[in-house]
């Protein structure tokens, strides 16, 4: 489980535990003990959120520190001098920036061995407690005592219960308690029948086959494993406490409404029977329902006993509004929870017209994706599903839609696309000369872009990324570098997307802008088809992390858009993303 799931499970879990302490004290007078306890069940809801299946919600992330980024030249991929060819003829240029960063990614892995260790801690614990446990059960004897057998039969018959607990007694437990899901014990002390009334064992055994009838030994376990998931959160451990209290409140409550009036002190006293009786740590981890609690809880029990009255149907109208209240939150959390995730790492994806391939062979031992888009037939081709909805960097693939938002804003004109080159000294040649939109497309010269970012400023920027929905639309990383391997992430599909769209001018930018960007990014024209497109490379601290090849096809019939991303760590630049694509379409017989 990575750190970043690690804050989504603290989030939710963390708002839901405040909203049911601030509802319950805002409305204390306004629900019901059994809706105060209820409340809790939409905390075991909440906690189940951020592990629901992939499609429903989906969390992950990588932890990168992005801020104080510089850049810095990294070696060239290839040169004025060693372009991309094919056949002797140039092709492309792939040209990148490096930039260097402060990379916290081993964070992650301490994070989740801590958290794990602490999983390994609260098993170890809860197992030492269940071995605790298996040793009460072995020492139980089934009670063959016919009053007492008598006694729990007619308050099972009252409570209606279908189940058909075991009812024995132990030397190891002082105090009556219930435990077991497949098979449900119903324990007492050893003997103690000699020291109990027949009334005082209907008490008991009225609020042990409460917990019996409303399952509460499932929700012990429910309890338990989420304690195990989410030890690191001290609201957690607060939470359970007090659920458990609620719980026996509610059980008492629910013991007192069977009872005449004149029993409700007689109960109160039952249970304060067992109060300086303690029983074995177990109980410490909801394992097993006890009639007996601690001081502090045991105050506050028979503080209620002492004040409870028969509850008005009004107050249920009340208490289930305040309940859907708080469910309204916590059904609010599941779109939080997806946003959380595929707002800024994954993009959600459903499409009937798709077709997975297994390309692998092409890859050469590279993981990435490669997505192609017949327009035609409306189809996608897609192989590594995972991949291929996986957001990372654009890098310079970007700079198509710089170049039209440049066009857009009037920072260049179709007439004048010329900027001034300002001596900076970079190790391609091709990047230390004045240039124009042809030029700064063909040899991916950042600074170019860089320029017409400055030019344009962020504000319009983040307008046209909305536009256009591109990617996770993020210019957190600083107007230098949020497309260079930083905050500004799309996925290989949404980069087919966005290239259909802004083929066919869905995007609605001027026809003659859209035209100006199309030939600024065609590459070469054979066998009756048109090439077009713009390779990306990431260059994190030198070395090559990520490369991309985008564009399309154009034929007399038809179109078809593709986007290739490989990654590794130092050897996948746009370069080999190319080769990759070119292979493909080839095999495919498209180009």
């Amino acid at each position: 489980m990575p750190d970043f799931h690690l804050a989504v499970c603290m989030f939710v879990s963390s708002v839901v535990v405040i909203a049911i302490v601030l509802i319950r004290k805002i409305f204390q007078n306004q629900l019901s003990s059994k809706w105060q306890y209820n409340l809790w069940f939409l905390l075991l809801t909440a906690l189940t959120l951020p592990f629901l299946p992939a499609h429903i919600v989906h969390v992950g992330a990588s932890f990168v520190w992005h801020q104080n980024q510089t850049n810095n030249p990294s070696p060239p991929h290839s040169s004025p001098e060693n372009p991309l060819m094919e056949n002797g003829r140039t092709w492309a240029h792939d040209f990148s920036i490096s930039v260097n960063r402060f990379d916290v990614t081993w964070l992650s892995q301490i994070l989740t061995i801590v958290w794990v260790a602490g999983i390994l801690v609260m098993v170890g614990l809860n197992l030492h407690a269940w071995l605790k446990l298996r040793q009460v059960k072995k020492s139980a004897r089934v009670m063959t005592n016919q009053q007492i057998l008598a006694v729990f039969e007619t308050c099972k018959q009252r409570l209606r219960v279908s189940q058909k607990p075991v009812l024995a007694d132990s030397p190891l437990v002082k105090s009556p308690m219930t435990f077991g899901i497949f098979r449900t014990y119903v324990i007492l002390p050893r003997g103690a029948e000699a020291w109990l009334s027949e009334e005082e064992l209907t008490y008991i055994f009225l609020h042990e086959l409460h917990h019996v009838k409303y399952k509460d030994i499932v929700t012990n376990y429910l309890v338990v494993l989420f304690q195990m998931l989410y030890w690191y959160n001290p609201l957690i451990w607060m939470a359970f406490r007090k659920m458990r209290l609620d719980r026996e409140i509610a059980c008492d409550h629910a013991v007192l409404k069977t009872l005449a009036p004149d029993d409700y002190a007689a109960y109160g006293n039952t249970i304060i029977k067992f109060a300086r009786k303690s029983s074995f740590s177990a109980s410490r981890f909801a394992m097993v329902n006890q009639l007996a609690s601690s001081k502090q809880h045991l105050k506050k029990r028979i503080e209620r006993i002492a004040a409870f009255s028969t509850e008005s149907r009004r107050l249920t109208l009340k208490s289930m509004a305040i309940f859907s209240l708080l469910a309204a939150l916590v059904v609010c959390q599941i779109p939080v929870v997806s946003a959380m995730s595929y707002g800024e790492d994954r993009f959600h994806f459903e499409n009937n017209q798709t077709t997975y391939e297994d390309l692998k062979v092409f890859f050469n031992g590279y993981e990435g994706s490669f997505v192609l888009y017949d327009l035609q037939k409306a189809q996608y081709h897609i192989y590594n599903k995972e991949k291929s909805v996986l957001r990372v960097s654009p890098n310079s693939t970007y700079k198509i839609y710089d170049a039209l938002f440049a066009l857009d804003a009037g920072v260049i004109t179709p007439g004048q696309t010329s900027l001034k080159w300002d001596g900076t000294t970079y190790p391609y040649k091709a990047w230390n000369q004045n240039q124009n939109l042809h030029t700064a497309m063909e040899n991916s010269v950042s600074w170019y872009f860089q320029e017409l970012d400055k030019k344009i400023q962020r504000r319009p920027i983040q307008a046209y990324l909305q536009k256009i929905q591109y990617g996770n639309q993020n210019l957190s990383g600083g107007m230098e570098s949020y497309w260079l391997e930083s905050s500004l992430k799309i996925s290989p599909v949404e980069q087919v997307q966005t290239l259909k769209n802004f083929y066919t001018n869905q995007l609605m930018f001027k026809e003659k802008h859209v035209q100006l960007v199309k030939e600024s990014i065609k590459l070469e024209t054979k066998d009756h088809a048109a090439l077009y497109g713009k390779t990306g490379t990431g260059t994190v601290n030198g070395k090559d992390v990520n490369g991309w090849f985008i564009g399309y096809v154009e034929t007399k019939n038809n179109t078809y858009f593709f986007a290739t991303n490989i990654e590794s760590k130092k050897h996948a630049n746009g370069s080999t993303a190319a080769g990759i694509t070119k292979s493909i379409l080839k095999d495919k017989n498209l180009y």
